[in-house]
């Protein structure tokens, strides 16, 4: 069971809280079943959307822009970029952070 200090940390945008709250999501065991159920109570009306393409078809480009949108909205915005069959770079994580350097410096946004 997480504690409510690890939570409370969590929504505080603890950075070391939220990637250790990723990588135990993440590990797919019973804490991470615990985690995700004491999260969904705070967050369960979250949106969830994937952006899927070709290299250079805007996958970036419009995952910025709705950021931009969502954070005039004062909505909390976090991305997970994932590119693992790019034939530039062989699969990345967060391999876009660099095209979307505009929004990863507003506190409200989590890449």
């Amino acid at each position: 069971m997480a504690s409510d200090l690890f939570i409370e940390n969590i929504f505080k945008n603890n950075k070391r809280a939220v990637s250790k709250a990723i990588s135990i999501i993440e590990s797919g065991n019973s804490n991470s079943t615990e985690l995700l159920k004491e999260l969904h109570k705070k967050i369960g009306q979250a949106y969830r959307i994937g952006v899927t393409g070709p290299p250079g078809s805007g996958k970036s480009t419009l995952t910025n822009q709705l950021t931009k949108y969502y954070r005039t909205q004062n909505k909390k915005v976090g991305i997970i970029a994932v590119d693992p069959t790019s034939p530039f770079t062989g699969g990345a994580l967060l391999g876009d952070r660099v095209r979307m350097s505009e929004v990863g410096i507003d506190p409200g946004v989590f890449i």
